[in-house]
């Protein structure tokens, strides 16, 4: 089992070795996002979260949902049943990335024309202002 050390580079996230990044790491990435957000009524089958995260294949969500739960941001449960039932949901340390997730959620939507704008001027060869 691997286990970190913590010493006064551990806060620094723009320290290479700083460990406190690969937990940024997880929560940046794109899949956990929107896992996150999907389990955020409820806790879900790894179908119904497929269905709901259109886009991310079996292997990426497997990927995400096992990181997940080893970072102890979500738990899977195993109902003892024939076909086997599982679900997964956020702890709560897991719940409190919700809110956080969810500003991004907002910004990105809210942003999206000036950023869509600015991609078109981009790809046209403009140079964008600093404004912009």
């Amino acid at each position: 089992m691997e286990t970190t050390s913590v010493d006064a580079d551990d806060d620094n996230l723009y320290v290479k070795g700083c460990p406190s990044r690969r937990l940024l790491d997880r929560i940046g990435d794109r899949w956990t996002v929107l896992v996150v957000g999907a389990l955020s009524n409820g806790p879900l089958r790894f179908s119904a979260i497929r269905r709901t995260v259109e886009g991310v294949s079996q292997k990426m969500l497997t990927q995400t949902l096992r990181g997940l739960e080893r970072d102890g941001l979500v738990v899977r449960t195993v109902y003892p049943e024939a076909p086997p039932h599982v679900e997964y949901e956020l702890t709560t340390a897991g719940r409190t990335l919700q809110e956080p997730l969810k500003a991004l959620e907002r910004w990105s939507i809210e942003h999206f024309g000036q950023v869509a704008a600015s991609w078109e001027r981009y790809d046209a060869g403009q140079i964008a202002s600093r404004d912009n």
